[in-house]
């Protein structure tokens, strides 16, 4: 990673924050963008403390004209980009039933489309460089989960996306890696839209018990140096795409079940 430029969306918190550190600690130039003005200014000082050579851009992924801006920031800055870590997300916890359309569409826009205008910008820098796009996907791009179709949506939207891509790309040498975390700890629970649109608050989730964001960082860094094609993570994780693909009507009630036992979960 030395010397390389590494762009990362939603870096102001969890994985995204944390592949800053793990990135530029490795020698990586990171940039880092993201829609509060006040968690890039936390995470540029946590940088600028590591001694990490870095810029921040306030930028929503899910509108065209800002992701365009990012990458001209980006390049103004670094001259070049050799890595893009599609990070940024928002997640849900609603019944499709009872869910406003609206939540639906503001999870596509962030995850989907936030992912394609992004990586449409950045390709001619990182066709240059012959380098990589990563996409954090999830287990739900695996698997439909319920509670979180939208979510779900979205994720397998993105991998359908970076797969097709991929493979495009195989004959100018750029690597592409779908990388789905597991359920870790983040704040991606505290931020999923309820069914009106609201931010749901606390997590429903004992987020101690699950791999902290540096740690996937960390797989995230080996996984690019290694130019790997997909990344599992977490027992849990590989367990539930295992069972999917050979045991998917045993799966359906699985994860049904295991919905059901959240706390205060919409799904019944």
């Amino acid at each position: 990673m030395k010397d390389k430029v590494v762009l990362i969306t939603g870096g102001t918190s969890g994985i995204g924050r944390a592949c800053a550190v793990v990135f530029g600690q490795a020698g990586a130039r990171v940039v880092v963008t993201g829609r509060d003005e006040a968690k890039l200014a936390e995470t540029a000082q946590q940088l600028t403390q590591l001694g990490i050579q870095h810029r921040t851009v306030r930028a929503d992924v899910g509108v065209e004209a800002d992701s365009a801006r990012a990458i001209e920031e980006t390049i103004a800055a670094f001259g070049r980009i050799d890595v893009l870590i599609n990070n940024a997300g928002i997640s849900m916890r609603a019944l499709f039933q009872d869910a406003d359309l609206e939540v639906i569409k503001r999870l596509m826009q962030t995850n989907f489309f936030g992912t394609v205008f992004t990586t449409k910008f950045a390709l001619p820098h990182i066709l240059a460089a012959k380098g990589s796009i990563v996409g954090i996907s999830s287990i739900a791009g695996y698997r439909g989960l319920p509670g979180r179709t939208g979510y779900s949506a979205s994720k397998f939207a993105m991998q359908g996306f970076l797969e097709a891509l991929r493979t495009e790309l195989l004959p100018q040498g750029v690597h592409v890696l779908v990388a789905c975390p597991g359920f870790t700890s983040s704040n991606i629970r505290q931020t999923a839209l309820a069914a009106d649109g609201s931010a749901q608050g606390e997590s429903p989730r004992d987020e101690g018990q699950m791999m902290s964001s540096e740690e996937v960082a960390g797989h995230l860094l080996r996984a690019v140096q290694q130019r790997r094609r997909d990344l599992v993570l977490t027992s849990q994780g590989k367990l539930t795409v295992f069972l999917n693909k050979w045991l998917p009507g045993i799966t359906d009630k699985l994860v049904l079940n295991h919905f059901r036992k959240e706390e205060g979960s919409p799904v019944r």
